[in-house]
């Protein structure tokens, strides 16, 4: 059960319901795997990280409230303050996520709430996954988490490190199958991110493929329209 205060919540699924519309009108967003979300308690979704837009791409692909980190710095901006701050982010400070953070977490998935995290630490520099922090490895094993793989991609085509402003795209989001506690238990933390990133890294290739057929669709589709006029 969400605890937040009903303008809280009316806020989420308002900002939410503005991103898909943008996301669908300007990226061509679209997304598979969403049935492998509990439809209730908690779980910790692990994504790639190709630009800003990211959290909101994963956070309108399901009904259930996600829950974000923001850096503790953010909270000097009016819009940061406006905007992301009635969202409840967890806070994350200079060094990554702090104690206070941990436990922020911790509390949240033992509420059964879902978790949304980024375990590169920073936006890819070219498109492609990189080498993930073990961080997020403690907070499975300590909130005994469904881990659900994710992966986006044509995000950091539409917005790429070093440019001020997003462009038009196609944009594809892929949700994989969830890694379960019972499976995960006995692991140690290197088999854990090994596993994540492998999973990651599939839900990636299907998000190229996928990406890559509608982008083709599309060029087919312009050069039928100007074959015609012509």
């Amino acid at each position: 059960m969400d605890h937040r205060s009903w303008a809280n919540r009316t806020w989420y699924r308002f900002c939410r319901w503005i991103c898909r519309v943008v996301s669908v009108l300007f990226f061509r967003f679209r997304f598979h795997g969403a049935e492998h979300f509990p439809a209730e308690g908690g779980a910790l979704v692990l994504s790639n990280h190709q630009s800003f837009l990211d959290p909101a791409f994963v956070g309108q692909c399901h009904s259930r409230r996600m829950n974000f980190v923001a850096r503790t710095t953010l909270s000097s901006s009016l819009i940061f303050r406006l905007v992301a701050g009635p969202l409840d982010p967890i806070p994350l400070d200079r060094e990554g996520i702090g104690l206070a953070g941990i436990k922020e977490m911790l509390k949240r998935a033992r509420r059964g709430e879902i978790i949304a995290l980024f375990p590169e630490g920073t936006r890819t520099s070219d498109g492609e996954l990189s080498e993930l922090k073990p961080g997020f490895a403690t907070i499975c094993k300590r909130a005994k988490l469904p881990i659900i793989p994710a992966a986006l991609d044509g995000a950091f085509q539409v917005w790429p490190r070093g440019k001020k402003f997003p462009r038009r795209g196609i944009v594809q989001m892929e949700y994989g199958r969830p890694i379960l506690p019972d499976e995960y238990a006995d692991w140690n933390d290197d088999r854990l991110v090994f596993e994540v990133t492998k999973r990651m890294g599939e839900c990636l290739a299907r998000a190229q493929r996928l990406r890559a057929m509608r982008e083709r669709r599309r060029l087919l589709s312009r050069h039928d329209c100007v074959q015609r006029t012509s």
